[in-house]
């Protein structure tokens, strides 16, 4: 079965940093692209950061200039790094993984930022 699951959610003070973590198992192909969304408390989940094999990252506005998104090698694993970090940050923060033409979800990881 393949799964998709997130790791390195936190607390953190408001202007630390956080390093997440995608990994996707049980799976022979790698993921054509790979993508972290968020969720936060009353609203809609929205796009924080995507990358496609071969292609240039792209971000949300809110968090350009502060995360960064990577993925390794063989596309199975993705890293979303997160500064500056503010408490509108505060979110379950989801991967979510293109393989061949399927789109699979993570379980999330809550990131919370205290001011």
């Amino acid at each position: 079965q393949v799964q998709v699951v997130e790791s390195g959610g936190g607390l953190v003070q408001a202007g630390g940093s956080l390093r997440l973590s995608c990994s996707i198992s049980g799976s022979i192909y790698s993921a054509t692209a790979m993508s972290w969304h968020r969720q936060a408390p009353g609203k809609e989940r929205e796009l924080v950061a995507g990358m496609a094999s071969g292609g240039m990252p792209n971000y949300a506005d809110s968090v350009k200039g502060r995360f960064a998104i990577s993925r390794d090698h063989a596309m199975k694993t993705s890293y979303l790094q997160m500064e500056s970090l503010k408490p509108e940050d505060t979110a379950v923060y989801y991967c979510k993984a293109r393989i061949r033409g399927a789109e699979l979800w993570g379980q999330g990881t809550q990131v919370t930022v205290s001011s």
